[in-house]
């Protein structure tokens, strides 16, 4: 109990500064809390708006936000909350959305995914999709966070920069399952009672998996677990001298980070109706590190800030010149020297760990 009780003072202490006067923090939630209101609301409103306004197009363009968004919250809790720069999400998104793939592949065709030592059936069900990525996605990163947080700094970026990219081999070379050319959803997955097939349909599925993300997200750095993993990311030395192992804490949010990331992933595949290695590549990893920047390291709201940026840019200014990365890259810059707290910390306020 008093372990318990000195983290949770020790995470307070290091991730806070002087109380502030009871007026000032109030305004301070009210400015935070409209801003993030707002972008849900502007996120949730506008495909609605352009649904029944015949524009299908935004509609999916918004799907894809939020399950960018998505696959960036995963990535928030490893590097924001636990302080592991992983540069290797992209395996667990591209590996949900095969999953997504091969599993509808295997519906479509009536053949069995496996017939030894037992037989396992494709299925078009999302549901049981959903489970499978996020479940292989888990072990996968059990696998891979066993053995890469056992080192630091660089060492732990290029060991699951490595993992990722046999993963990302292994997939393009693959010939069962399209290898580079990839695979084809012919028929968007299904849930029961519901059509998924419609694509606002498709983005409150999308939605409601943004915000139930971001909920166990908020929840878990609101227990005694997220104190454990804001102490491992301060001062592990100290979290070890509470009686507390930082390597099973760091475990555990590496392999749900990568479950969030997984799922979206599967979102994507069938969003797209396609599956193909790029989606394990290591500039995918890039991108979301970029979103996670952008939106803000740490912060609840920060990867959905960071995709809305990120998505607009590349769909706009990519339609105007090939050369849009260049302003993404300036805009990165800007972030980065004038806005250390991402585009939430700029709207809302410097505050972290919402």
């Amino acid at each position: 109990m008093t372990n318990n009780t000195s983290l949770s003072n020790s995470a307070s202490r290091g991730t806070t500064v002087d109380a502030a006067p009871a007026p000032k923090a109030d305004r301070h939630f009210d400015r935070k809390g409209l801003v993030q209101m707002t972008l849900l609301g502007l996120l949730l409103l506008l495909p609605v708006v352009a649904y029944f306004s015949g524009q299908i197009y935004y509609v999916n363009l918004a799907s894809r936000i939020t399950i960018i968004a998505m696959a960036a919250v995963g990535l928030n809790l490893a590097i924001g909350y636990g302080g592991m720069v992983s540069f290797g999400h992209a395996a667990y998104f591209g590996l949900g959305g095969y999953v997504a793939g091969i599993s509808a592949y295997h519906a479509f065709d009536l053949t069995p995914f496996m017939t030894w030592p037992f037989s396992v059936p494709g299925s078009d069900n999302l549901l049981v999709i959903w489970l499978a990525a996020m479940l292989l996605c888990g072990l996968l990163a059990l696998a891979i966070g066993a053995i890469s947080l056992r080192t630091t700094g660089v060492y732990f970026i290029m060991i699951t920069l490595a993992f990722a990219q046999m993963i990302y081999y292994f997939a393009n070379s693959w010939p069962t399952y399209g290898g580079e050319d990839g695979l084809p959803i012919y028929i968007r997955n299904t849930l029961p009672v519901v059509d998924s097939s419609d694509a606002l349909t498709y983005f409150l599925i999308c939605f409601t998996g943004l915000i139930l993300a971001m909920a166990i997200t908020s929840r878990l750095m609101k227990s005694r677990f997220g104190a454990a993993l804001t102490m491992a990311r301060l001062n592990d030395v100290r979290l070890a001298t509470a009686g507390i192992s930082p390597y099973p804490i760091r475990l555990v949010a590496f392999v749900i980070s990568a479950a969030i990331t997984g799922l979206a992933g599967a979102l994507y595949a069938d969003l797209n109706g396609f599956v193909s290695p790029t989606m394990l590549s290591w500039h995918f990893s890039g991108e979301l590190m970029v979103i996670v920047i952008l939106g803000g390291v740490g912060r609840l709201y920060g990867p959905l800030a960071g995709a809305v940026l990120f998505v607009m840019m590349e769909t706009f200014l990519g339609g105007v010149t090939q050369y849009w990365q260049l302003f993404l890259g300036l805009v990165l810059l800007g972030v980065v020297l004038f806005a250390k707290h991402g585009v939430m910390g700029w709207l809302a306020g410097r505050e972290r760990n919402e």
